[in-house]
């Protein structure tokens, strides 16, 4: 069974691209090969900065013989029919063959393919491939049609087995396929030939080409680290820049260089971030000191002068980089040590649009100052210091520093607030309030933080919702979702108690009234998103959707922390065999008793009297219902969920005895009321803890 090698050789292919075009060229190969009928044992694809690689291992030699029976119309069906099903068959009329079945004489093709050598299907699916490659942005270059992300050389498309090897025959737009490739473009730039993939890995090694994305990564890692450790220093884990310049190179050298020491005094963030966006360098630290002092650099050619003349070019830049951020990081700091309420910025924000219906990044200030004021008691907060923070919190998106950086954003504010001469905890709000940014993201603290984080967060979801502008299936242009998980997790797992129906219909009342509806339909709105995704989260914690429904339909759903801890007390007791079978219970009762109630056109709930009750099993759930009532309510009264959900469990046994040994539709018409009576009283007491009809099981 023959490998198949192919390797797409171009000008240099965007590091960010890489990776996904590796798979693409594996997932679209192995696709046409395997429906074209060439099965295979393994399949693996690689990518350096000027080639895609696939190695398929194990490719049958050529596709094996088809025979299929397909069966057609009547014999004396229409003629256009007959020649509709002959045309798709692809036989001729003296092909079919006629059979008497229940239903007639039928026509059948017997329709037979034999097997294609390899070389041609292959020849067949990688120009389909490479016609049709996804790529994400591509282009034409010279005369020809072709595109390609970037000029496309060469096609190296070789099947090799133990007898040998051979080219795949392949014409593309006047480039033949072969069985040569190049080397590293400035250490190996001439070509070689090849005659498998073990060859072929070996080979480029030799010319300076390290074929694995993850073997480049490694060695720059690797590299990196031991040059930082024996200079006491560490490197500033980045994986995404490290995987960004694994793309970049294909025989990495490692270099670590200085900055010049006018610079040192910058913020590290201001350092590592001018470092990475625009030279894609890794920062290095003191350990003890935690500031950035060196830098690493990752060249693409070994050298006579072992990298120094590269390591000085690249410092020389360096400088002048630096040298932009050191002129807004003084400017900025005397904007900032000069008005204590950076009025310069703030008023700035009049003319930022946030949005066209919700008005400047000023109107939205104020709109969250007012709104963190309101909040700060339920957080544990200053109000006056709360609305403080939120006037000043966005006002570095005015400075020159965050508008050439603008991934700085928050954290730059954190340092002129603080220069300013306000307190660390106002200053914090800055950068804090903005998160949580994603699920991995850290969930702000500090009780200043978390009213202006909450704050920011509900004005931006009552302010859309206001307008109208709700995320629709996949498209969410305006990151609601995210704000309304980042809404749940500041109050989950702050442990927060607030009101949030109230909260979100005063937060609407400062937006433009929406077409249609009044705030507090459009708080119920919002509410009900924020409860989906409520559900989403907690599905990634194991409790189910229906659970988290059961829930909801509860009072005082508004209070996410609240439903929560309803929701864990529920799913927990449900997950033991009394929890379960007490479902089942319930719903055996909920049954009867609502058949009953539509059967009869009454409502059963006028309570039951023991002294109807005739078996003990009957007597018994009296009893257990009254002593479970009696745990119940104090116990929900204190919103003490699990002591209220185990005295529910706790009816499971006399719930079974009772259905066990009662007949609650009995022809005694006295004795039939009461028991159904009976059965609303275990309604009552297990909705009174959580809808349990709309538990599933």
């Amino acid at each position: 069974m023959p490998d198949l090698l192919i390797e797409l050789f171009s000008e240099e292919i965007p590091a960010r691209m890489q990776g996904r075009a590796a798979e693409d060229l594996k997932k679209r190969m192995t696709d046409g090969l395997v429906e074209a009928g060439l099965t295979y044992a393994s399949a693996a694809a690689f990518s350096t900065p000027r080639r895609l690689t696939l190695t398929v291992q194990g490719l049958l030699a050529r596709s094996p013989d088809q025979r299929e029976e397909r069966k057609g119309p009547r014999a004396d069906a229409p003629e256009k029919a007959i020649d509709g099903f002959l045309r798709g068959a692809g036989v001729a009329r003296d092909q079919l063959e006629t059979r008497d079945t229940p239903k007639g004489p039928v026509l059948f093709a017997l329709i037979e393919r034999p097997g294609r050598p390899a070389a041609e299907i292959i020849a067949e699916v990688l120009e389909t491939t490479i016609r049709n490659f996804p790529w994400p942005k591509s282009m034409r270059w010279g005369a020809g049609n072709l595109r390609w992300v970037r000029p496309l050389h060469s096609i190296l498309c070789l099947l090799s087995d133990t007898d040998g090897n051979q080219v795949v025959p392949l014409d593309l737009d006047g480039i033949i396929a072969g069985n040569t490739t190049r080397g590293h473009r400035f250490m190996a730039p001439d070509a070689f030939a090849v005659s498998s993939f073990e060859d072929y890995e070996t080979k480029l090694k030799r010319a300076h080409v390290v074929l694995n994305a993850g073997e480049r990564a490694d060695h720059i890692w690797a590299d990196a680290t031991n040059q930082a450790f024996a200079a006491g220093l560490e490197v500033v884990p980045d994986q995404g820049l490290l995987a960004e310049v694994a793309g970049l190179v294909e025989w990495p050298v490692v270099l670590l260089g200085t900055i010049d020491a006018q610079f040192l005094d910058l913020p590290p963030e201001v350092l590592q971030t001018s470092m990475r966006e625009h030279q894609k360098f890794f920062s290095v630290r003191d350990p003890k000191t935690g500031r950035i002092t060196r830098f690493i650099t990752v060249a693409n050619r070994e050298t006579a002068d072992n990298g120094a003349t590269i390591l000085a070019g690249n410092q020389k830049v360096l400088s002048a980089r630096l040298a932009d951020a050191k002129f807004f990081w003084d400017n900025d700091l005397r904007v900032a040590t000069s008005d204590r309420n950076l009025t310069a910025w703030t008023g700035a924000l009049k003319n930022v649009t946030f949005h066209n219906k919700l008005g400047s990044q000023d109107d939205r200030t104020r709109r969250i100052a007012a709104l963190a004021r309101e909040l700060a008691p339920a957080v544990g907060a200053d109000a006056d210091q709360a609305e403080l923070a939120a006037g000043l919190a966005k006002a570095d998106l005015s400075s020159e520093m965050v508008y050439e950086f603008p991934e700085l954003q928050g954290l730059m504010g954190r340092y002129y607030i603080q220069a300013a001469g306000h307190p660390a905890e106002i200053a914090a709000v800055a950068q804090e309030h903005y998160s949580p940014l994603g699920p991995s993201d850290d969930v702000p603290t500090a009780p200043l933080s978390v009213a202006v984080a909450l704050a920011d967060k509900l004005d931006t979801l009552t302010g859309f919702w206001a307008i109208d502008e709700k995320p629709t299936g996949s498209k969410d242009p305006f990151a609601l979702r995210r704000a309304a998980l980042g809404v749940i997790r500041l109050m989950l797992e702050n442990g927060l108690r607030i009101e949030l129906r109230s909260i979100c219909h005063h937060a609407g009342n400062a937006h433009p009234a929406p077409d249609g509806k009044d705030g507090r339909e459009t708080a119920d709105d919002l509410l009900a998103f924020i409860h989906d995704r409520l559900k989403v989260y907690l599905r990634d914690q194991g409790i189910r959707h229906d659970i988290i429904d059961a829930c909801i339909a509860m009072p005082g759903n508004d209070d996410l922390s609240l439903l929560v801890n309803r929701a864990r007390a529920l799913n927990d007791v449900l997950a033991t065999e009394d929890g379960e079978n007490l479902l089942q219970g319930f719903k055996r009762a909920n049954n009867i008793l609502t058949q009953a109630e539509d059967k009869d056109g009454v409502e059963y709930s006028f309570g039951a009297d023991v002294k109807f009750a005739e078996d003990d099993s009957e007597k018994a759930l009296f009893a257990a219902l009254d002593a479970a009532k009696a745990k119940i309510d104090p116990a929900l009264a204190a919103q003490d969920f699990p002591t209220a959900m185990a005295a529910m469990a706790g009816l499971r046994a006399p719930i079974d005895a009772f259905f066990e040994n009662v007949q609650v539709n009995t022809d005694n018409q006295t004795l039939r009321r009461n028991r159904l009576n009976l059965l609303s009283q275990i309604r009552q007491i297990c909705v009174s803890v959580a809808d349990l009809t709309r538990v599933e099981g």
